[in-house]
């Protein structure tokens, strides 16, 4: 019988190839195309990440960052619900208005900690898991995406020994270096530990 570490690497091993070329676009995405990875961000909190990506292509072929768009009816479609739907199209919206500061933090020499920091302090309904998603899909690698599948995942195989039923930001750090140091003990890095877990919690490698 696999023990943890095994049963991971295994499945890590089976899907390999599709988790590279998935690492491998996101150090590629163009940075005119940052935007809508980060519109995805904001809306991937308690709402699927299907639904957000289809939201993201939308916005993106309807060039929503030259145009103005009812941002809500889009979010509220049936075919790609998001959650809190008004709440977030604000957020989206807010985004937009602010985006040239938002890019300054992105592409400005500094460690991907720091711009993570400065991106919660100045992106509205940004949290650690959404700056460390963002930035990741853009090729900003070495920050932990705590949802609740790498969380679920983490307690599943005794990394830690609850799901925490609230996160705050110190919290959030310590799960994050118990996450890097069981990604180092089995030979990962934290982004192919990541999409191993993803792929195994939901069936499918995605961002």
């Amino acid at each position: 019988m696999l023990n943890s570490q095994q049963e991971i690497l295994l499945y890590y091993q089976e899907h390999k190839e599709k988790i590279h070329t998935q690492l491998n676009n996101f150090q590629n995405v163009p940075q005119n195309k940052y935007f809508y990875e980060l519109c995805y961000c904001l809306c991937t909190p308690m709402s699927k990440a299907e639904n957000a990506q289809k939201v993201q292509l939308i916005l993106e072929e309807s060039e929503y960052y030259y145009k103005d768009l009812e941002i809500s009816e889009i979010l509220r479609n049936p075919d790609n619900y998001i959650r809190f739907h008004n709440q977030k199209a604000k957020h989206i919206e807010n985004a937009k208005r602010n985006y040239s500061e938002i890019l300054q933090i992105v592409i400005l020499d500094k460690s991907n900690f720091e711009k993570r920091e400065n991106l919660i302090k100045n992106v509205v309904g940004m949290g650690y898991k959404e700056a460390s998603h963002f930035l990741r899909n853009i090729g900003f690698f070495g920050l932990a995406i705590l949802d609740r599948h790498i969380l679920r995942n983490l307690a599943k195989y005794n990394v830690i020994q609850e799901i925490p039923k609230t996160i705050n930001s110190k919290k959030y750090i310590q799960l994050e270096q118990i996450f890097i140091n069981f990604a180092n003990s089995i030979g990962l890095s934290l982004e192919e530990l990541d999409l191993t877990l993803w792929a195994k919690e939901t069936g499918f490698v995605l961002k």
